[in-house]
């Protein structure tokens, strides 16, 4: 046993043990700090060696170092200087459920947010383990129990070592990106850049990424708004008087319909509906729905659909806009567009950890006043799946934050059992029979969304009961594809359709997805033919509540204004109208999908082609140089995130009735100060056997905080 272990008393005995102690150290914090997830023995394996490459790097520098003199004061630097980064994001994680970027580290502002204050507070018995290491070594050191090897180590050995560093990093990313492909460039959470690359990786990444982003900020000038202001303001869409402000004053509540194609709409499978409520809301006269709405995401998928509708501007052409620069970039969204110009409230609620798509970032930037997060429910055992709470429980387990939210309110509802893979537990849907293509994909796809419908019609009950629909209107919308075009085989079969004749037409086809205006008490509702996409919600929400859109930045424009222009752009710059379809530069018929090669109207193609491309442009630059913190519409005050601490521990439900007193408008205080959870009805399996939940509920004013 005595020969395995390294020998402190040289060199490479001491950079040995640092290595092996450290590595130590990383996973008792990626698991008892960080709980990192792995769902399979290949992401344990990317788990185990990620520290090891970049460990081996940074200690390996001292290994350049002749004398002793400097050898040992240099392997110690790096170890501290690296603990002291692995500990300062283990208090900044047990804070914000997040690691620490660069530019919070390097901003004062942040850094004395996430950890001054509160950080004493934050420490744990165990953190000891993080240090002990050190000083014992160092008094062995001082005491010459472990001795100092005087003898000058071979410059090859640290060639050796810095060799071995890059061909375990290769290697490291190389089994990353064979599990989560596009890691680096489709970045959707932080969290995943840890596991599969380490803190080091992660820090570096985010530093290069940072100053990418910095050097375009630092370059860009005032003057670069007339060219967007010019295009924005020559693209608005004035409202029309027959739908402007029929919705003011009402409640909005977006219900984010995950991974949910239109085809699924009015879709009967072995003679059954997929979706019959949602197909009773689409065709109702209360219902303003549209056929042809297409979702406009790229790889920041949810995220990007998102963006889209609370900002009307465009994800990135390259990775997510949330995950890359919503940290630090100036928005006018929905939430603090409604709050300022209607006095709305606002909250997000979702199954799923807060610092997935950074939206715990983002959505302070956004306005959001509350954020309830997996934090605030139980989500334990049976209750999730793989990205979160189940729907039916989220919807319920919501009500109890839902009821305290001052009316009017903007509330967005994100549901997740809808997502890829399609898993869902065999009690969670009856009565219902799936198609049987042979791909478990498309069969399940189906089993996912009549769930998802289940459980919108039991959160409209529970509307209705309590008196809330009435005084609200409802937003439907799928953010992107649910089936890809891999499974296009499948799916052909499953919708009657011959695979062999599918195109590339089908599946632009197959991009649209449901958006349904539902407002109670409207009669003259109807299935509308306009081409529209998810660029232009914003701007069409805004004037349904009788706030007119024009003075601010938006690349999207109102679907019921006779100036609304209908072609639709991807982000690929594809883009498809009601005339034709251009992919790849081919032209289609859209009525008929023909191929028309040379047309007549080549001008006009050419004009949309030319704009779709303008467009995007506009939108990346406005966004990646943030140059809305250039921009101020007049009676606009810029959102400040600081007021926001989505996971304060003093928001307690203590606050609540100090903050409703006489004057409240919620639901809670309409029902005479009574909850309302137990008029809610679920089927849910999970809910007979719940076990008690979080009971944190954070509605004090965060306006009036500055924490």
């Amino acid at each position: 046993m005595k020969n395995i272990l390294p020998n402190p008393n040289t060199r490479l005995g001491i950079f040995g043990l640092l290595i092996a102690i450290f590595w130590l150290k990383t996973m008792f914090a990626y698991i008892v700090d960080f709980h990192l997830s792995v769902s399979n023995p290949f992401q344990f394996l990317i788990v185990l060696i990620n520290p090891i490459a970049t460990t081996l790097l940074l200690f390996g520098i001292a290994l350049y170092c002749k004398k002793s003199r400097f050898f040992y004061p240099v392997i110690f630097l790096m170890d501290i200087l690296n603990t002291v980064l692995l500990y300062l994001n283990v208090i900044y994680f047990r804070e914000f459920t997040d690691f620490m970027t660069v530019s919070t580290m390097t901003g004062y502002s942040k850094v004395n947010q996430g950890l001054s204050g509160s950080s004493l507070a934050l420490t744990l018995p165990h953190d000891v383990l993080y240090w002990i290491d050190l000083i014992i070594i160092l008094i062995l050191l001082f005491t010459r129990k472990i001795k100092i090897d005087h003898r000058p180590l071979n410059k090859r050995i640290g060639y050796a070592f810095s060799s071995l560093a890059v061909l375990f990093f290769t290697i490291n990313l190389s089994l990353a990106e064979m599990d989560r492909p596009q890691l680096l460039t489709r970045t959707f959470d932080r969290t995943y850049i840890v596991k599969y690359l380490g803190i080091d990786a992660f820090t570096v990444y985010d530093g290069l990424k940072s100053q990418h982003n910095n050097d375009l900020r630092a370059s860009a000038t005032k003057s670069e708004l007339n060219e967007i202001l010019k295009f924005t303001k020559s693209h608005y869409a004035k409202p029309n008087s027959k739908y402007y402000g029929i919705a003011k004053n009402k409640n909005v509540i977006y219900i984010h319909l995950e991974s949910f194609q239109q085809f699924l709409i009015n879709q009967k499978i072995n003679g059954q509906e997929v979706t019959p409520f949602l197909n009773s809301l689409y065709n109702s006269k209360s219902s303003y729905s549209f056929k042809n709405f297409f979702h406009q995401v790229g790889q920041g998928k949810t995220s990007d659909a998102e963006n889209m509708l609370e900002t009307s501007t465009y994800g990135l052409p390259q990775g997510s806009l949330f995950a890359q620069l919503g940290s630090d970039n100036t928005f006018q969204a929905a939430p603090a567009i409604l709050k300022q110009e209607a006095g709305y409230s606002s909250g997000v609620f979702h199954g799923n950890i807060a610092s997935f798509w950074n939206r715990n970032n983002v959505y302070k930037n956004l306005g959001y006043q509350y954020f309830f997060d997996a934090s605030y429910y139980n989500t334990t055992g049976d209750r999730s799946l793989g990205y979160g709470l189940k729907d039916k429980l989220l919807f319920k387990d919501s009500v109890k934050y839902l009821e305290h939210l001052q009316q009017p309110f903007y509330a967005k509802y994100l549901t997740v059992t809808n997502h890829f893979p399609y898993d869902i537990d065999s009690e969670d849907v009856t009565n219902f029979t799936t198609t049987n293509t042979g791909d478990k994909v498309v069969d399940n796809y189906f089993l996912t969304a009549h769930y998802l419908d289940q459980s919108i019609k039991e959160f409209y009950d529970y509307l209705e009961k309590s008196g809330t629909l009435k005084n609200s209107v409802i937003v439907l919308y799928g953010d992107h594809y649910g089936i890809s075009n891999s499974e296009n085989e499948g799916l052909a079969k499953a919708l009657g359709k011959n695979p062999e004749t599918w195109t590339d037409f089908d599946s632009t086809q197959m991009q649209r997805v449901p958006f349904i205006i539902n407002i109670p008490g409207q009669t003259n509702g109807k299935v509308m033919d306009e081409y529209a996409g998810e660029i232009d919600v914003l701007p069409t929400l805004m004037h349904l509540l009788g706030i007119d859109s024009q003075k601010y930045i938006q690349f999207g424009t109102d679907v019921f204004s006779p100036d609304h222009d209908q072609v639709v752009a991807f982000r690929n710059k594809d883009w498809v109208s009601p005339k034709y379809t251009s992919i790849d530069g081919e032209i289609y018929d859209s009525k008929t999908g023909k191929d028309l090669g040379f047309t007549d109207d080549a001008k006009a193609v050419k004009a949309d082609t030319e704009r779709v491309s303008k467009e995007l442009n506009l939108s990346d630059s406005l966004n990646e140089k943030n140059l809305l913190r250039f921009y101020h519409p007049a009676g606009f005050k810029d959102v400040d995130p600081r007021k926001y601490n989505y996971s304060d521990e003093l928001q307690k439900e203590k606050n609540i009735e100090k903050l409703l007193g006489t004057k409240s408008t919620s639901i809670f205080s309409k029902n005479h100060d009574q909850t309302t959870s137990k008029i809610y009805q679920t089927d849910a399996p999970e809910d007979s056997h719940q076990t008690t939940s979080s009971n944190r509920i954070k509605i004090t004013n965060p306006d009036d905080n500055t924490n």
